[in-house]
């Protein structure tokens, strides 16, 4: 069981136990580069007492921006040694969101990956008054920077090894300082519904979430684990932070993101954390790369994937296995999984979790097909990770069961339902509020209880059933309640969608949606049939991809009431980027900004009209600004559909 300390105690002690113990390795210029206990401790001691000399204060913030290299990660070691708090952003964020956060968690140094984020800095620094150094460990490109307020990683290492050598007691020292219950990380919501709030996170916490996940999905020492999701992310605050470090793991960092696949199956990590669209992604890319191949080569891969669905996936539902299945799962295994495994990097997969938001059971099914045990889990960053599919037996359609908190963390996790099916939950380590916002933290817990926002039921067996943000359900002029996230989830799962947003209230009589088409997989769908098209908005218009769309949404209609199915919809004419603010860095729908955005695209979907003109503001990569006016078609699901669920509303009305 990990003791609960603070990282940084944590890190002595194991440094000391086996040094030489392999915990990292980061592909960078082709060549993999391996770090021990020793060689992190040597860095992070290094950076920690650079900091030290510079000036970095107990309970002061460190900012890091940049994508997950080692050095992201030795950066807020170093900080948390120090007895300092650390704050990771996003790498993609703009230097507006990035002048946001860096104001709000009160950041006194930003540590910065390359040319790149150190431009967001300077931009910045006028408008962030506490700010005094920005520090970067890519020198590519900043050869001509100046700026006295610019200092290297390696300088501050090499000022910090020149402490040491002075003092060799001081790291130790500052160490043992901390105490469990000290701020170690500030983790940002996504701010779907305003501006991003510092979820204040303890050693406490991420030791006692680290345990839940231990004993939940049975992690080992020494299993590989690759490092793709950004530190910004809380859970990977709890993974490649907390997990890599104590338990440990050896933490693979990806030469970039661009080569996160490549590496991944040239490692075949034993445990991987993505979120649902990365998931989602790799299962649209099976499905487009079968759309490529021959006749025969479909067919023989059809046949592989429901052996191993009638044998995986019956054994995970706990019912019987037929005998043709069995027979045929050794021949299936050799001809068409384990090859699809290899594709995808996932041949040693033992621990695959997929969390953040909720993913259609058909993408699970699809991986526990193929020989990947593919588990959900639930939490919050507020109060950590509450549930994850345990055992050999659970149900795809639910979040899982319980996780047990650290005995030293609190008390056991205890939920209840609010009179409105929102979902309570009190016990273990809570985070502390939301940073320097007293008023937003008591919105969000009363009496102990942390109010979710989520509608959630509760299977006999004890498994967690997520239904919907009761934000989100929403209800039409009928009364008719429908769930948004569960059309959405399950037409993602089609290549060919890569976002959907559902549209309906009580001032509307019917279902309506927005699609963003999958631009590289319905290129290829379109250049297989000689469709010719120029851009985005060209191909997003061509009737025949309407009409592919149409069927995907037919498709999930037939597992919906009849008064939740989609009966119009419209593809968006551009593709939703994060820097138009139109999807959160996670990628969550920004569903406000959207609304109003595409509102004359929106009215049209209900107003009965065949096409409708809009001009949406775009920012290009230069920083100019522009409009795009398009000429959008608006399709109905059914012919006659919308037109039909008015009339039977009228007749249940005047019945």
């Amino acid at each position: 069981m990990l003791p609960i300390r603070t990282l940084p105690q944590l890190l002595l002690e194991r440094a000391a136990e086996n040094p030489s113990r392999l915990v990292e390795r980061h592909k960078h210029r082709g060549i993999w580069r391996e770090y021990t206990y020793a060689d992190l401790l040597d860095n992070v001691r290094a950076f920690a007492l650079g900091l030290h000399a510079m000036g970095l204060k107990p309970g002061e913030t460190l900012a890091i921006i940049g994508e997950n290299e080692p050095e992201h990660f030795w950066a807020e070691f170093a900080a948390l040694a120090l007895g300092g708090k650390a704050v990771s952003l996003y790498p993609d964020l703009t230097a507006a969101e990035a002048e946001f956060l860096l104001a709000d968690s009160e950041a006194v140094y930003l540590v910065a990956q390359d040319q790149e984020q150190v431009d967001k800095g300077l931009a910045v620094l006028a408008n962030v008054p506490g700010l005094r150094r920005i520090i970067y460990w890519d020198d590519t490109g900043m050869w001509s920077y100046q700026q006295e307020v610019l200092t290297t990683f390696e300088a501050v290492q090499d000022e910090g090894r020149k402490r040491h050598a002075a003092e060799p007691q001081l790291f130790a020292t500052l160490v043992a300082a901390g105490k469990p219950d000290d701020i170690a990380v500030l983790s940002y919501t996504s701010g779907t519904t305003g501006k991003p709030k510092g979820v204040v996170i303890t050693h406490r916490y991420l030791i006692d979430n680290a345990h839940r996940l231990i004993t939940a999905t049975g992690a080992k020492p020494g299993m590989e684990y690759l490092t793709y999701i950004a530190p910004a992310w809380g859970t990977e605050q709890l993974f490649g932070i907390t997990i890599g470090m104590v338990l440990p793991l050896v933490v693979n960092f990806p030469e970039g993101p661009e080569e996160v696949l490549g590496n991944l199956r040239e490692l075949a990590v034993e445990m991987l954390l993505f979120a649902p669209r990365q998931w989602e992604s790799l299962a649209a890319t099976i499905q487009a790369r079968m759309l490529d191949a021959g006749k025969m080569r479909q067919r023989i891969y059809n046949w592989g994937v429901e052996v191993g669905r009638q044998v995986n996936v019956a054994r995970l539902d706990g019912k019987p296995v037929p005998l043709s299945a069995r027979l045929a799962y050794p021949l299936a295994e050799a001809l068409v999984l384990k090859p699809l495994r290899d594709k995808l990097g996932l041949t040693r997969a033992k621990v695959a979790l997929s969390g953040g938001s909720t993913m259609a059971p058909d993408v699970f099914r699809l991986f526990h097909a193929i020989g990947v045990p593919l588990r959900n889990l639930y939490g919050a960053t507020e109060i950590g990770i509450v549930t994850i599919h345990q055992g050999a037996r659970y149900d795809l359609e639910t979040v899982g069961h319980w996780v047990d908190v650290h005995p030293e963390a609190g008390g056991k996790l205890e939920w209840k339902l609010s009179e409105d099916g929102e979902l309570l939950v009190r016990g273990g380590s809570f985070f502390q509020g939301y940073y320097k916002k007293p008023d937003k933290s008591a919105e969000r817990i009363t009496d102990g209880w942390y109010h979710t926002g989520d509608a959630v039921s509760m299977t006999d067996s004890g498994e967690l059933v997520f239904l919907e943000r009761i934000d989100d359900l929403r209800k039409l002029r009928s009364g008719e309640r429908f769930p948004p996230q569960f059309i959405e989830t399950r037409l993602r799962f089609s290549p060919f969608i890569k976002d959907i947003m559902t549209l309906g209230d009580e001032t509307r009589d019917y279902i309506g949606a927005l699609i963003n088409i999958d631009m590289s997989v319905v290129s290829r769908w379109a250049e297989d049939r000689n469709i010719g098209f120029s851009t985005f908005t060209d191909l997003s218009q061509k009737p025949e991809v309407a009409a592919l769309v149409r069927e995907e949404i037919a498709r999930v209609n037939s597992f919906l009431p009849e008064p939740a199915r989609v009966r119009r919809f419209a593809n968006f004419p551009k593709e939703l980027d994060p820097d138009e603010g139109e999807l959160t860095r996670t990628r969550k729908l920004r569903r406000e900004f959207l609304l109003e955005r595409y509102g004359a695209l929106i009215d049209g979907l209900y107003d009965g009209g065949d096409k409708v003109t809009v001009e949406i503001p775009v920012t290009y990569q230069d920083g100019r600004r522009g409009a795009l006016v398009a000429r959008v078609e608006i399709h109905d699901v059914e012919p006659g559909a919308a037109q039909r669920q008015p009339n039977r509303e009228k007749l249940r009305a005047a019945g």
